[in-house]
């Protein structure tokens, strides 16, 4: 295929895929063209298109129906003993703690908006690394998730009394949501919606949904909801397998730790160091509004040039792709 003509299709997949995601994807629509700028990462819209392609009938579906992954299903066979560790780590406070500011876990690029709700998590594995905590205080659910393949991440997620987590999609569609009822208040006031369909937590029962959908969560009781959630690998065929192993690699340098001791990915190692210069830019806000102004678009050209260079590696892989075709 001339080069051409290559750019030219890639060009016309391109904006198509950003048209689809935006307009035509699911049942909930963004609330405009904003909202989508701002929460939709648009940027890595062609290529999570060309893994939706890759992904089979079983699991394209907003919420799937969990007998669809029989390879899961130990999980939910063992959800009592997990609830057990679960809830020794929540009564002694350490799930708490690690939302806390000053943490080593609180630097957690990825889950960092969320604590502002009273959310809090702890890592159990991660991409590949069985975190030293977690090993040490849920040894059996470590063990357990660390002997099903599927599982590439997973963590105790703890959503309090009244709190909301405002509707979001990750950004990347290399895997797949699992949630398990661990603890919770049972009662459809404290729920999940992903792309407008309806799921309350239950004790001992489990959830597949994909995340890339647009979705929140609300806890509208008076009791905490624990859960277990999991990152499970899309079954992706072809190319996309391709791309979740290279996302693979790439995702092990973002391990979050729990508490001093564990394991620390780089990206957790530079947010530890620039958060404290975002608080700082914040405070000027307040004490010297030129230099917040200063800083505000000094911080937010860098973040532009950083997504350049990602859009640019995007492109990249699909003209290496389109080049084998």
């Amino acid at each position: 295929m001339p080069v051409t003509g290559g750019l030219l299709l890639l060009a016309i997949f391109a904006l198509g895929s950003l048209a689809y995601v935006y307009r035509f994807r699911g049942q909930t629509r963004f609330a405009s063209l904003s909202e989508y700028l701002r929460k939709g990462w648009p940027i890595f819209a062609p290529l999570n298109c060309l893994l939706y392609l890759f992904t089979p009938r079983r699991a394209r579906a907003p919420i799937m129906d969990i007998r669809d992954f029989p390879e899961l299903a130990p999980i939910a066979a063992n959800w009592e003993t997990i609830r057990e560790e679960a809830l020794a780590l929540y009564q002694s406070g350490t799930i708490q703690a690690t939302s806390q500011a000053g943490s080593a876990s609180a630097y957690d690029v990825g889950f960092r908006t969320f604590f502002k709700q009273g959310w809090s998590k702890f890592y159990i594995l991660w991409y590949g690394e069985a975190l030293h905590s977690a090993q040490r205080l849920c040894p059996k659910t470590a063990a357990l998730l660390g002997s099903i393949p599927q599982v590439n991440g997973a963590m105790f997620s703890l959503l309090p009394p009244g709190a909301q987590l405002n509707r979001h999609l990750d950004p990347f569609a290399v895997s797949l949501r699992y949630h398990l009822g661990l603890v919770t208040p049972n009662d459809d006031r404290c729920f999940i919606e992903v792309d407008g369909q309806f799921h309350s937590w239950r004790d001992g029962q489990p959830m597949l949904f994909d995340e890339t959908f647009l979705h929140f969560a609300r806890n509208g009781t008076d009791e905490h909801r624990l859960i277990l959630m999991c990152d499970i690998e899309r079954p992706l065929r072809g190319v996309g397998s391709l791309v979740n192993s290279l996302y693979k690699l790439v995702a092990r340098l973002t391990v979050v730790p729990n508490m001093d001791g564990d394991q620390r990915g780089l990206a957790n190692r530079v947010f530890h160091r620039v958060s404290p210069l975002l608080q700082r830019a914040k405070g000027l806000k307040v004490t010297h509004r030129p230099a917040y102004v200063v800083a505000k678009y000094a911080i937010n050209l860098t973040l532009i040039a950083v997504l350049f260079l990602l859009a640019a590696g995007t492109i990249h892989v699909f003209a290496s792709m389109l080049a084998l075709l």
